[in-house]
């Protein structure tokens, strides 16, 4: 912790004890000096923010997070320390070169000059590599490469989540190829740097802001390329276990295609670049046309032989019916022909009835009282015009009447003569 004393001379005065023996030099306690040399240490400004190169050595780093180690070279050896809260603890690792950022002060519980360091690089390409190394196998152990835990990519998502810088070109490389290949998705940008000391921070918060969107099908993460430290920030363990903790699968497409970070072993599926990737995460709606156009096809083929098998199954059943049906033609023309014989018959049964019904009526006609009548005969009526058929039933003085063929006459009864014929007027 920085003191906020200002001057030596004024912390002399105040850290000052008279328990010196006469005629001596002035006595100081160890605490006094220990906190003067920590004031002049932390007062002085190329001490106060200094950067140091050194092999690393006797390095510990106990449960409580903090890092403890020295930086040695040739001829020199300096204690570091770098609390929980540093970054880049990662590349400290006995007999590595780093270069390191902080503060010279003083331990005053023990007196022990170190450097307190806030940040940690690895120097050049060969310790990035080394540190690249190390973490892989470290990762690899634990279980974040393992493929068995790998998801599979959705095949025709709905919402795709970017994160990337939002004023990069890859950005618009993934637009425009998701724009013409699969324009039915939506797209949701999470920015993040993604490259330098805010780029690690910023990607995990992106991966934090994911996991809280419950629409999201699967995510991109996507940077174009660079070298080893400008891609670092994707080598690093929190963006790497970020990435482990995602609810939904993640395509990572760093750099070119012959880089390799470990976030693309973690991830769910490696693309060689950001367009690639866009072209993975979604298929070509000109190819879901030709599949849709192939199915239906199929579809209409399928359809025109079932109808034409249901139809011929249909006729052969009709064909078995028939073969088992007994043949009715040979009794229906039969039938044909009575019913012509029986309507024949009719026909001449009535023209016979009609003769004889013609006869009859002859026979009748000519034993008709109008035939009788013309022969002479006549026909007597009593009172009431009943025709009378015995003598006994008049009276004398009764009136009658006469009918003759051709008129008739009314005149009364004289005589009755019952045995004999009777005369009247």
């Amino acid at each position: 912790m920085t003191s906020t004393y200002d001057s030596g001379d004024e912390y002399e005065s105040v850290n000052l004890r008279a328990n010196q023996p006469a005629g001596l030099q002035t006595a100081y306690t160890v605490s006094a000096v220990a906190d003067y040399l920590k004031v002049r240490l932390e007062s002085d400004p190329r001490l106060a923010d200094l950067t140091v190169v050194g092999e690393v050595s006797g390095y510990r780093n106990p449960s409580s997070g903090h890092h403890y180690f020295a930086l040695r070279d040739e001829q020199s050896v300096l204690r570091c320390v770098m609390f929980r809260s540093g970054r880049g603890g990662q590349f400290l690792a006995d007999g590595t070169q780093v270069i390191c950022q902080g503060r010279i002060s003083i331990y005053t519980a023990r007196g022990d000059l170190q450097f307190y360091v806030d940040q940690i690089e690895p120097d050049g390409v060969g310790a990035l590599q080394q540190a690249y190394d190390e973490m892989r196998k470290r990762l690899e152990a634990e279980g974040l490469f393992e493929l068995g835990r790998k998801r599979a990519l959705p095949e025709m998502p709905a919402h795709i989540a970017v994160i990337t810088s939002p004023t990069g070109a890859v950005i618009q490389d993934i637009l425009n190829v998701l724009t013409r290949r699969y324009p039915l998705a939506e797209i949701t940008l999470i920015p993040s740097s993604v490259q330098g000391d805010k780029a690690a921070p910023e990607i995990v918060q992106a991966f934090r802001a994911l996991n809280t969107m419950d629409d999201i099908d699967v995510a991109i993460l996507a940077r174009g390329g660079g070298s080893l430290e400008d891609l670092w920030a994707f080598n690093e363990e929190v963006v790497a276990r970020a990435i482990f903790a995602s609810n939904v699968p993640v395509i990572s497409a760093i750099g070119h295609e012959t880089d390799t970070t470990i976030a693309d072993f973690v991830a769910d599926r490696k693309a060689p670049t950001p367009s690639a990737a866009a072209e993975i995460v979604a298929p070509d709606v000109r190819d879901l046309s030709g599949y849709v156009a192939g199915y239906a096809a199929r579809i209409d083929e399928i359809i025109g032989r079932t109808v034409r098998d249901s139809r011929s199954q249909l006729e052969l059943a009709i064909d078995r019916m028939n073969m088992r049906v007994p043949d009715t033609t040979a009794p229906r023309q039969r039938i044909d022909e009575l019913l012509t014989r029986a309507r024949l018959a009719g026909q001449h049964l009535v023209e016979s009835s009609k003769q004889q019904l013609a006869t009859v009526e002859a026979s009748l006609n000519a034993l008709g009282p109008a035939k009788i009548l013309g022969r002479g005969y006549t026909i007597t009526h009593l009172a009431d015009g009943s025709a009378a058929t015995s003598a006994g039933q008049f009276s004398v003085g009764d009136k009658l009447g006469v009918t003759f063929a051709d008129g008739s006459v009314e005149t009364s009864v004289e005589e009755v003569d019952e045995n004999s014929s009777s005369n009247a007027t």
